[in-house]
């Protein structure tokens, strides 16, 4: 019996979208410049790519938006529980031209699942399709109070993309710490002995953080209490799990009719690992160093104390629906 030579799913999706591997680098390199992604395609590196050498995470999202494909899909990764086939061989031009907009953001408003009983998703995905319609259209309708929503997750979680997605859908103020802190904390650590972009020390736990964090926290009830709805952006690992920290937020929100909502962000260690060392921040640089003895310090299964949502990004799942439903929604086309 002839034996069969398995095609690469990069150029099986090319070759049903009839692209050659020019066409295909000007196209990646078009979605890195809407996704702010750092790609340099030419034809050389997409024949790399369709034989063997494996795409870097960025890489690897435009290839995920242009071929609107998950990573399983492409080959890049087994696929998760209930993911389905590796590959699904279908007319891929037929699917991008049916995906409207409101589809789109249900597809990526679906990796939200409730992380406790009485965390109603539903609710969550339809109050953010409506302040999009209202945002968008004008319709929908709009709620009574305004809508607090706390992103966490560990470094490289894909928190940042997540929190930066619901803030685009909505218009709703994205609060991120290390936007609002970062240099203030980096002069403080110095002016206080340490090194700017330490976060490992005691220094920074004991000192610094506490201020980081009264800052963000102080900046987002300003923003309540004249009735704004705000997304915070920031790891939230100690505070989630504190009940009692948990409890006095829910407390200041409740009497302002103040939906509060809560998302952690799930992910696997190697995706966490291999993000963190490519955007190359110069705070990460002690995790990279001593990478084994950092994640020994997180604890994977934590869940936030209280009411709360997960979001499920092990291996990039999650960040390639709302990389899809970006593109759709910037009116991204073959």
């Amino acid at each position: 019996m002839a034996s069969t030579v398995k095609t690469n799913p990069l150029r099986q999706f090319r070759d049903e979208f009839q692209l050659t591997l020019e066409e295909v680098g000007d196209k990646l390199r078009d979605i890195a410049e809407r996704h702010k992604l750092n790609v340099a395609a030419n034809f050389q590196t997409i024949w790399n790519h369709e034989n063997g050498t494996r795409p870097n995470v960025h890489y690897r999202r435009a290839y995920c938006i242009l071929y609107r494909r998950s990573e399983a899909e492409l080959g890049f990764r087994p696929p998760l529980p209930g993911e389905g086939p590796q590959v699904i061989s279908a007319p891929a031009h037929l699917e991008r031209t049916l995906v409207e907009p409101s589809e789109a953001i249900r597809r990526a408003l679906g990796s939200i699942h409730p992380g406790t009983g009485d965390a109603d998703a539903d609710a969550l995905r339809e109050c953010v399709i409506d302040a999009w319609r209202h945002r968008t259209t004008g319709t929908g309708s709009v709620a009574s109070g305004p809508s607090v929503v706390l992103v966490g997750g560990f470094a490289g979680s894909g928190k940042s993309e997540f929190a930066k997605f619901l803030g685009g859908l909505t218009g709703w103020t994205i609060l991120d710490k290390d936007t609002l802190t970062r240099r203030l904390v980096d002069q403080l650590l110095v002016a206080l002995g340490g090194e700017a972009h330490d976060r490992s020390s005691d220094l920074y736990r004991e000192k610094v953080r506490p201020l980081e964090y009264h800052c963000l926290i102080e900046v987002a009830k300003e923003n309540i209490r004249n009735g704004i709805s705000v997304i915070l952006d920031a790891p939230f690992v100690a505070e989630f799990s504190q009940a009692d920290w948990m409890r006095r937020f829910e407390n200041f929100c409740r009497p302002r009719q103040a939906q509060l909502s809560t998302i952690w962000v799930e992910c696997d260690a190697e995706s966490m690992r291999e993000y963190i060392e490519f955007r190359g921040a110069a705070r990460d640089m002690w995790k990279m160093e001593a990478w084994d003895d950092y994640l020994g310090s997180l604890d994977l299964n934590m869940r936030p104390q209280g009411s709360h949502f997960v979001v499920d990004n092990r291996l990039g799942g999650a960040v390639t629906l709302v990389d899809e439903a970006r593109d759709v929604l910037n009116g991204g086309t073959l």
